[in-house]
């Protein structure tokens, strides 16, 4: 694949607080890319940090020539990360990721194939089969996440299995028409974003990933509650046509 000054794929990593946790995954991320065929860049979108994050990137910048900062003063979600990642990275393909790495970029290879077969979207997934999650979820938070994303599925997203994995990868023109519309700016971005390439037509295929669990994640039940919650908004403003986009 030949290299072009706009690079093959962006690896966007929205970040809040995460001076600790960055720089394993800053490392990882260059060293599996700096062995493939395509050109790349990688985008950390400062979510308003107030614990050095903004100067630790520009300090691993010495270290990986293709690395990007965007950042801005207040927090603002990680919707909003995502969004402003996806719209001003330049890649022909544009995946998110989380700070803390739970999906090694190494799975974006799993992916490549389902872009050249013609999908729009191609997103990571803990629930279908030849899933690893490593280690395994509490029974409480498997059976959590199954009821929510169950209700996810009656209310906008049929057949989708994972809606909240941090890995999900866009072509340039899906970004481009979908991340402009979003409203949500918390963690129910991800269920928007699929919500509102369905009803433009873009093609989604879900894969199964390696997923390496964090055992001392920030996010408790309350983000489950606010997921639904955003849930029951999205299906209101498709219905009202919020969203500029005809049925």
């Amino acid at each position: 694949m030949l290299k072009t000054s706009k690079p093959y794929l962006s690896v966007i990593i929205p970040a809040y607080n995460e001076v600790k946790r960055l720089p394993l995954t800053l490392i990882d991320i260059d060293k599996h890319l700096s062995k493939v065929n395509f050109s790349y860049e990688i985008v950390v979108v400062d979510d308003g940090s107030i614990d050095g994050t903004h100067q630790l990137v520009n300090k691993f910048k010495k270290l990986i020539p293709n690395l990007k900062l965007i950042r801005y003063e207040n927090n603002q979600g990680k919707g909003n990360a995502v969004k402003v990642g996806m719209t001003q990275s330049e890649g022909r393909y544009r995946i998110f990721t989380d700070a803390d790495n739970s999906t090694s970029i190494d799975q974006f290879e799993k992916m490549i194939p389902h872009l050249k077969a013609g999908a729009d979207i191609v997103i990571g997934s803990r629930d279908i089969k030849g899933a690893e999650m490593v280690p395994p979820q509490s029974l409480f938070k498997r059976i959590l996440g199954n009821m929510g994303n169950l209700f996810i599925q009656i209310l906008v997203l049929p057949g989708i299995w994972d809606t909240q994995c941090g890995f999900k990868c866009f072509s340039d023109k899906a970004a481009m028409e979908i991340f402009p519309k979003q409203k949500i700016t918390g963690w129910g971005f991800d269920i928007e974003a699929l919500s509102l390439a369905k009803r433009l037509g873009y093609k989604t295929k879900e894969i199964p990933v390696l997923w390496v669990n964090d055992t001392q994640s920030k996010v408790g039940a309350s983000a489950y509650i606010k997921v639904l919650l955003e849930t029951v908004k999205i299906r209101i403003w498709l219905w009202r046509g919020a969203y500029g986009i005809k049925s």
